[in-house]
């Protein structure tokens, strides 16, 4: 009974040994393996040139940043060719504050003067009638020696005035040429005219 114990137990040595053996050799292979498959993909990797691939990289991301600017960059001068445009020979305006809190948010304050009440009723039709100025208000209206004073609030479609849309050949429509008579320029010459701005972006 005893010879039994000691061959099981030189057995159960044999193949404790024995997997031991295998688990080490496994081991081997798999880190060689890993090895060679690092060194493969490092090959490969060198044969792509990361230098080139990361400056393409990095002028792609400049292309799509561009592209983000242009998509929402509004043209300034189409707004003013509009306005000259709808803008009455017997109306001026003396003093133009432009606000885009964003591309997508454009308001208009002016301050004028026209000829007469009936101007300002004309005024505001055909500038009703413009795909530019959504909502005008005209109000402070008040008669003076010099004319009719008034304020206008409107608001500025930015697709209309938008950089990318203009160079496709959408052009802004103002109105019909027969239904006004306008100056060479909206506002007026005396030396209280001003304009300011607060939007962001040089005019086009």
């Amino acid at each position: 009974m005893p010879d039994l114990f000691f061959i099981l137990a030189i057995i159960a040595l044999a193949a404790s040994c024995a997997l031991g053996g295998a688990v080490f050799l496994y081991q081997q292979y798999l880190h060689s393996a890993i090895t060679s498959d690092l060194a493969s993909l490092e090959r490969a990797r060198a044969q792509f040139e990361p230098a080139l691939i990361k400056e393409l990289t990095r002028l792609d991301d400049r292309m799509h940043a561009g592209e983000s600017i242009l998509t929402t960059h509004i043209a300034p001068s189409a707004f003013f060719d509009v306005l000259n445009q709808v803008t009455l020979k017997t109306v001026s305006f003396s003093s133009l504050e432009f606000q885009a809190s964003d591309s997508n948010h454009i308001t208009i304050k002016m301050q004028g003067v026209a000829q007469s009440v009936n101007s300002i009723a004309l005024q505001a039709d055909l500038l009703s009638k413009s795909s530019v100025f959504t909502s005008p208000i005209f109000s402070d209206i008040d008669r003076q020696r010099d004319g009719v004073h008034f304020s206008l609030k409107a608001f500025v479609d930015p697709h209309a005035i938008n950089f990318v849309e203009l160079v496709g050949g959408s052009v802004p429509a103002a109105i019909p040429a027969s239904e006004v008579a306008a100056p060479a320029s909206a506002f007026g010459s005396g030396s209280g005219t001003q304009a300011t701005s607060s939007a962001s972006g040089s005019p086009q």
